[in-house]
């Protein structure tokens, strides 16, 4: 799998900018990266057990911390900092982006919530 060349947090447009070496290029929203954080709380212990994250359209990144040379794990403002991300886990949430989100989007309707727009 790709490694990272470079990680670059967006405060302001709350975005996190990952290059791989291979050459590819994500721009993660604060929000995807919350919702489809890898943690047990958000993901469950096992398949299908994943609890949909509610009004997560504002939650910022305060920080990033290095988990040895595999991963990260982001601090978010809403205290969630249980997520560890590894090279693999971000280099999936990139490719699978358009898919992942529509499927969130829709999991949020389906469960009748109305999403807000970010400020």
């Amino acid at each position: 799998m790709p490694v990272p060349t470079e990680l670059n947090l967006h405060r302001q447009s709350r975005v996190l900018e990952i290059t791989f070496d291979d050459g590819t290029h994500f721009n993660l929203p604060c929000e995807y990266l919350r919702v489809y954080s890898p943690s047990a709380e958000v993901q469950g212990h096992g398949p299908g057990q994943r609890v949909l994250q509610l009004d997560k359209e504002e939650v910022a990144i305060e920080k990033i911390e290095p988990v040895g040379n595999y991963a990260v794990r982001p601090h978010f403002d809403d205290t969630h900092n249980t997520g560890i991300y590894s090279w693999d886990y971000l280099y999936n949430l990139g490719t699978n982006q358009e898919a992942w989100w529509k499927e969130y989007l829709d999991e949020l309707e389906k469960a009748g919530h109305q999403r807000k727009k970010p400020s």
